[in-house]
């Protein structure tokens, strides 16, 4: 990566945080009692899917990993987020920001490409029932993680090269929270139809791929739900989809808002908002999404809630 004359102790000061002390504290409060139910839900999940035997099937393997990319991304940002609110200097260097900017778009990008994945498992399942523990053995499962979070790191790394290889204005106001694509582009000296289209093209690999992906996915699965000669069959199809469905409009709905358009049309409060929604509502939401409306997870969540409240015998 070529920083040109840019120094790496070069610092960005973020805008957007409320100055008045009162607003400050109940950004303060609202954010760590979200973060809060973020990383506990999350932890849950992914503790309850190791711990049950009858939850060691690709769906729940899934599952768990799309916890954990969450736990991270959300990591990447939400401290940081939480110290800048109760500072009075909120800035950050070049090369935090571009570490930030790197990890942040990475994972998030990875939790796009797993819920890709997520739709092919469910794809397997109802389309090919008989042969599905063909289609998806365990190791194609670890080997579809690692694929999505290495394949996300790599676009979002070579993203994050090409955008901080730009020169900056003397400017260095970032209307925003923490380092995301669009705020920072917003400080780039050279703007041009080529340095957009790049970013875009970033953008549609990361979102707009997986997204076609999980269409073909479901149109395949309504076909064969409606080709069900059972009920029962088609309740069951559905149900199992719902929750994944509802996960990926959220999040595919948010991601193509923020990235997939030109960065003339960035609008600083607009965006903020949507931003904490993909980066905290999300991951909050998850699971709820994905308990409330399963009950191997309820019961799973259930049996771990009552053995770490239980006292133990010395």
């Amino acid at each position: 990566m070529s920083w040109g004359n840019h120094s790496l102790w070069m610092e960005f000061v973020f805008l957007a945080y409320p100055s008045q002390s009162e607003p400050r504290i109940l950004s303060f409060l609202g954010v760590s009692l979200v973060y809060t139910w973020v990383i506990t839900g999350n932890v849950l999940i992914m503790v309850a899917i190791q711990t049950e035997a009858r939850l060691h099937t690709p769906m729940y393997y899934f599952l768990g990993s799309l916890s954990g990319v969450e736990i991270g991304y959300t990591a990447v940002v939400v401290p940081h987020l939480l110290a800048n609110i109760l500072r009075s200097e909120k800035t950050i260097t070049l090369l935090g920001c571009a570490t930030q900017m790197g990890f942040f778009i990475g994972l998030g990008s990875a939790d796009c490409f797993l819920l890709a994945s997520m739709a092919y498992d469910r794809h397997a399942a109802i389309c090919h029932p008989l042969q599905y523990p063909l289609i998806m053995p365990r190791m194609l499962c670890a080997r579809l993680v690692a694929a999505s979070v290495v394949l996300g790191l790599c676009l979002s790394f070579q993203l994050v090269a090409f955008v901080f290889s730009l020169p900056f204005c003397p400017a260095r106001g970032i209307q925003h929270f923490y380092c995301d694509v669009p705020p920072v582009m917003c400080l780039v000296c050279a703007q041009s139809h080529r340095h957009e289209q790049s970013v875009l093209v970033a953008a549609t690999l990361a979102v707009a791929v997986p997204f076609l992906l999980i269409a073909a996915s479901y149109a395949s699965i309504v076909a064969a739900v409606f080709r069900a000669h059972s009920a029962s069959g088609r309740h069951w199809a559905f149900s199992t989809c719902s929750s994944h469905l509802a996960v990926v409009l959220l999040q595919y709905g948010c991601c193509a808002f923020m990235y997939l358009r030109p960065s003339s049309s960035y609008h600083p409060e607009q965006d903020q908002f949507v931003s904490l929604v993909y980066t905290l509502g999300t991951p909050l939401l998850n699971p709820f999404v994905y308990t409330l409306r399963n009950s191997e997870m309820k019961e799973a969540i259930a049996k771990v809630l009552a053995r770490s409240c239980l006292p133990r015998e010395s």
